[in-house]
């Protein structure tokens, strides 16, 4: 089931040094890079399919096209490294094992969309990550592959700074993470009525997710081809897959899209520890609705099918919950992050997680009424859709799913 491309040198000693990326392929894309024209770059990635691995998987080639013609202003590609999402840890492998394949990505992307800075910006908890990003960023400007010179001979520029985020979840929706670049509060932007580039110091900028980045170099040097022979025809190429919870092999594995969802738990996440019965799935980080045991059983690991069975891929980040788990705490522990997470910018998030935190607090200690679980669903359809970014419509998803697909368990603890 593992199909290695991005994580093909994680299990390598020393990988994230550069003598040993540059022993096993790291950088070896430049060269034919540079035999391109930048919007050739674009066109390949476009033709590849790739989508972005951050959690919408909206497709990467055409959001790189909406930057302007170059006209002289600056222009900056914006890595979003935050991955602040519960039960998502995916990134962090990149950081850690093959940063250089990071770098590589960036004079891939930078190429195409003509920026000479970019821009990584990583949750500010992440501590070991960033030292060791740092660590390989320095090694790359020594060894002359990035500045002012691309592998000392080819005449374009590329610098990369690292930013250390302020711990804020709402900082991972990327134009609230350019507020935060740009040293404001991390709100997010109103979107603009048509679809445009993202705006850095009001200069023309891209934001595409660590894996993301990390999957061009692959594209660039194979071709649209090497990429597409893995995965599914709507969703193609791969991603790194992680899963938490009480499973016996806890982990990233990186595999094609469009395998299934009870395969991957039961082969490469070795199954449920002894005595452990499978009572939920949430597929993608906390954001995504939740999979009962039944509905897993037919989840297939693609956008498509995700959305077709009712939930999202999201960043792929799998929490599995057994059957001695209460619904009610799951609930209650997710409401308490995004109560606390929210930016309070718009109404219907900062009073809805509130509203809906102090109604399950009520249910655990059985002061609750059925119509308080009607409550909680007129809530979150409250919350759903008016608002400016989508933190209010997945704490929805997740919070109605699981009220919705549990309601006995809440039942239990209500007032007779």
């Amino acid at each position: 089931m593992v199909t290695k491309i991005v994580s093909k040198n994680f299990d390598i000693p020393n990988s994230h040094k550069l003598e040993v990326a540059l022993a096993n392929g790291r950088y070896s894309s430049i060269d034919k890079l540079f035999t391109m024209k930048p919007e050739e770059v674009t066109a390949e990635v476009t033709k590849s399919g790739l989508r972005g691995k951050g959690g919408g998987g909206a497709a990467c080639g055409p959001k790189w096209e909406l930057m302007p013609p170059v006209d002289g202003r600056p222009r900056y590609l914006i890595v979003n490294g935050d991955e602040s999402e519960p039960g998502t840890f995916k990134d962090r492998q990149i950081f850690q094992y093959d940063p250089h394949l990071l770098i590589e990505g960036i004079i891939c992307t930078c190429w195409a969309i003509q920026a000479n800075h970019a821009y990584i910006y990583i949750r500010g908890e992440y501590k070991f990550f960033i030292d060791r990003l740092n660590e390989a960023i320095q090694e790359a400007y020594k060894a002359k592959i990035i500045g002012d010179k691309i592998m000392d001979k080819y005449d374009f520029k590329v610098d990369i700074t690292v930013h250390r985020g302020g711990g804020a979840y709402i900082c991972g929706e990327k134009s609230a993470l350019i507020e935060s670049l740009e040293g404001k509060r991390g709100h997010p932007r109103l979107k603009p009525h048509g679809k445009e580039c993202e705006w850095f110091y009001d200069n023309p900028a891209t934001v595409n997710n660590v894996e993301t980045i990390s999957s061009v170099p692959n594209i660039v040097e194979n071709g649209a081809e090497g990429y597409t022979k893995y995965g599914t025809e709507k969703s193609p190429g791969t991603m790194l897959f992680a899963i938490s919870g009480p499973v016996k092999n806890p982990g990233v594995y990186e595999m094609e899209y469009g395998n299934k969802m009870i395969d991957f738990l039961n082969v490469l996440g070795g199954g449920m520890l002894e005595g452990k019965k499978l009572k939920a799935i949430i597929p993608g980080g906390t954001s995504c609705p939740i999979l009962t045991a039944a509905e897993v059983e037919k989840a297939v690991l693609d956008y498509e099918s995700m959305w077709d069975i009712g939930s999202t891929l999201g960043t792929g980040g799998m929490i599995v919950i057994d059957q001695d788990t209460s619904m009610v705490d799951v609930a209650k522990n997710i409401i308490e992050f995004y109560h606390h997470e929210s930016c309070g910018q718009c109404t219907p998030c900062r009073e809805g997680c509130g509203w809906i935190d102090k109604i399950l607090e009520k249910v655990l200690n059985k002061e609750a009424q059925k119509k308080d679980l009607q409550t909680i669903l007129d809530v979150c359809d409250t919350m759903n859709g008016k608002t400016v970014c989508v933190f209010a419509p997945a704490v929805k998803d997740i919070i109605a799913s699981i009220v919705q697909k549990f309601p006995e368990e809440f039942e239990t603890y209500l007032q007779k």
